[in-house]
């Protein structure tokens, strides 16, 4: 890494396609065919090829491609005690080049008073640290991803009357798990924030007013939010924001460019980095990174994760020629623009496709930014 504390100049966000075997494997848990130990087994063994994989394609950052996860954020978040993971029915709407789609993944509930009671990802990092020599990368849920999509009518109002006391708790209750996992040598922690991003669609901020929230106000709370979370890490641990639009079998939820929460997502939530979807103009341009600051670094995700066809190496280096223009060279990298499996079901590109979208990532940055 260096003596920057930044992200990598060629990096990724962190999911990865999973196995049929462990896609096997997990159902038949689920069936209680199977005990939680013989999947575990099985993960294992999943997590050494997928960090072998990583490894061979030149990447620094390394994740356990969140293969003990079914959902990015939920398998986190229920693990909180005073949460509930919960089918609601209420979908999604989904947008693909081929067609619309509607998804209804469950619903986040706060039925008590939030704690820890049990580190989350301990285990998992130290396995993830045991199998690989590089950099091991933890990507969590933003906390913002607790409160965005129930707001207050999914916390319990006797447990919080006030939801100042559940944004208090919910911050100290990350601030635990990130000490934790500090101790065991975390230095490389990335939280996964969809809401940043779908502010930034107008249809998605009237449904936030028509659940009593102010768009406005939103961004800022939860800048305030993340940094709480966060507060107390060790000076030497690498923290980055991953921005989506939705990723779900290759379709997304929000359209729109950074604008309506550019100030203050750039200068005011305290990390070193910002993952940015980028790969197309759902996203808007680069005009948003003006107010980017001196000391923070852009991960431009120009590379999709969401369709097999390879991009070219010279339109992206053009693309980042473009983004250099508002923010210094020396503070960009690159990555796909999400995770190419953010829920388990995957997006429709193959593993092939996938190595190949990392290791342009590899190669663009080698040529752009020299040795890696």
């Amino acid at each position: 890494m260096g003596s920057e504390k930044r992200p990598f100049r060629a990096d990724h966000v962190g999911s990865l396609l999973r196995p049929d075997r462990l896609l096997t494997a997990r159902a038949a848990r689920d069936a209680g065919d199977i005990t939680a130990e013989t999947l575990r087994q099985v993960e294992d063994e999943a997590i050494r090829e997928v960090v072998a994989f990583q490894e061979s394609c030149g990447l620094q950052g390394i994740t356990d491609g969140e293969a003990r996860r079914t959902y990015f954020h939920i398998d986190f978040l229920e693990q909180i005690e005073g949460m509930e993971a919960v089918m609601t029915g209420m979908a999604a709407h989904f947008h693909r080049e081929d067609g619309d789609l509607d998804f209804a993944p469950p619903k986040l509930q706060v039925t008590g008073k939030l704690k820890r009671t049990k580190p989350i990802q301990g285990a998992d990092f130290d396995y993830l640290k045991s199998v690989t020599t590089r950099t091991p990368k933890v990507s969590i849920p933003s906390p913002s991803m607790a409160h965005f999509r129930g707001g207050r009518e999914a916390v319990d109002k006797t447990a919080y009357p006030d939801m100042a006391e559940f944004f208090e708790d919910l911050a100290r209750v990350y601030r635990e798990e990130v000490a934790d996992l500090a101790a065991r040598g975390l230095r490389y922690l990335q939280l996964d924030d969809t809401n940043l991003a779908y502010l930034c669609d107008e249809a998605l901020r009237e449904d936030a007013r028509r659940r009593g929230e102010d768009p406005e106000k939103l961004p800022a709370l939860y800048a305030d939010l993340i940094n709480r979370s966060i507060a107390g890490r060790p000076d030497d641990m690498i923290t980055c924001v991953h921005l989506c639009r939705g990723n779900f079998r290759s379709a997304w939820v929000a359209e729109g460019g950074y604008d309506p929460v550019a100030e203050v997502l750039f200068g005011q939530i305290d990390v070193d980095g910002f993952f940015l979807e980028y790969d197309t103009d759902r996203a808007g341009d680069f005009s948003p990174l003006r107010f980017v600051p001196k000391h923070k670094y852009v991960v431009l995700g120009l590379v999709s994760s969401k369709k097999p066809q390879l991009e070219d190496a010279d339109d992206l280096k053009r693309r980042i020629d473009s983004a250099a223009k508002l923010v210094p060279l020396e503070q960009l990298c690159i990555s796909p623009q999400c995770g190419f499996s953010s829920t388990v079901h995957g997006n429709d590109v193959s593993v092939d496709d996938q190595r190949r979208k990392l290791e342009l990532c590899v190669k663009v940055a080698e040529e752009v930014w020299g040795g890696l």
